[in-house]
């Protein structure tokens, strides 16, 4: 009952048209270029109006907020409205928080295309172009990869998953064979063959709100994910470089865990847009066991990574206690 007034919610929210607020829907690759493009022409006067702005103009709130998610309590006080930690190897969940709740999951949508994309065993070294219809119409970001930029596509699937690049994820999905379409339905299907019974993607970015799923069809996907040695490798990428005419451009990763010598990430992805909150998925070896671990709707811009902490220092010290098991 409580997941079905949720997706009612969800599906009511969805119906409206919501004006834009500063910030409301820039996606997590594009921070950046929002916070600096623009300082040159600015004067200092101007600066300090603008900066006014942003600190004071609300953002739009997601779906988990309004659906009154955020008020659920749990042990770690974590900031993500849904959180789930579950053992890799047993299935032994250590951590549940509103986990069948169906939101928007943004980025974590790319996890999904590169599955395909690197299952379908496609010419990596294919060169492919970045066309107008990889311009963002659903939030109106820009991207770091112009339009008429050719790159082959294993180093747009490398862009797409390490540092979220939204144009390289279209393009991967727009030159799939049978196309863009072909390409979202077979997300879908994909997606219900390996047992994600609440997940449904429209398009290959997570752009759209209407990319959704729970946190335990998304510990699915991540625990399949993870079979997949090449996405372990680009998703645990630091950084990554590319020739686009006769500029090389440097890309990072979107979570600096990655390089934490805290933290043993086999895979991982992040995501944000308003309507999703910020959005975290990992696969990490923690106290000797491997855990899944996914945050959902966190409100800050840092705090999934601070849940993700919280819950490495909880299961540690639970560990050191005897009161979690540690496989030999």
């Amino acid at each position: 009952m409580k997941r079905l007034i949720i997706q009612t919610v969800i599906v009511a929210i969805s119906s409206f048209s919501f004006a834009p607020f500063v910030w409301s829907s820039v996606p997590e690759s594009q921070y950046s270029s929002v916070t600096s493009g623009n300082h040159h022409s600015m004067s200092r006067k101007s600066r300090h109006i603008h900066k006014s702005v942003v600190n004071f103009v609300p953002s739009k709130p997601s779906f988990g907020q309004l659906a009154g998610l955020h008020i659920t309590q749990d042990e770690l006080a974590l900031k993500s409205s849904v959180a789930y930690v579950v053992d890799q190897e047993t299935n032994e969940v250590l951590l549940s928080k509103n986990d069948q709740a169906v939101l928007p999951i943004a980025s974590i949508t790319k996890l999904m295309t590169g599955v395909l994309i690197s299952e379908a065993k496609l010419n990596m070294d294919e060169p492919i172009t970045i066309t107008e219809d990889e311009i963002d119409t659903e939030k109106g970001s820009h991207s770091r990869l112009a339009v008429g930029t050719t790159l082959t596509r294993g180093e747009l699937l490398q862009l797409a998953l390490m540092s979220s690049e939204n144009r390289a994820a279209h393009a991967l999905g727009r030159t799939f064979p049978g196309g863009l379409e072909t390409f979202v339905a077979l997300m879908n299907a994909k997606a219900s063959s390996i047992g994600m019974k609440d997940t449904r993607y429209v398009e290959p970015t997570g752009l759209s709100s209407h990319n959704q799923s729970s946190a335990k069809d998304l510990a699915t996907l991540v625990g399949y994910a993870y079979n997949d040695p090449l996405l372990r490798q680009l998703t645990t990428s630091d950084s990554y470089s590319v020739e686009v005419g006769r500029r090389r451009m440097q890309f990072r990763t979107t979570n600096h865990l990655v390089s934490s010598p805290n933290w043993e990430i086999g895979l991982q992805k992040t995501g944000y847009i308003s309507e999703a909150g910020q959005c975290l998925v990992m696969q990490a070896k923690i106290a000797g066991r491997k855990l899944i671990m996914v945050f959902l709707d966190s409100a800050g811009r840092f705090s999934r990574i601070a849940d993700a902490e919280r819950v490495r220092h909880w299961i540690e010290n639970e560990a050191r206690r005897g009161n979690l098991r540690t496989p030999t």
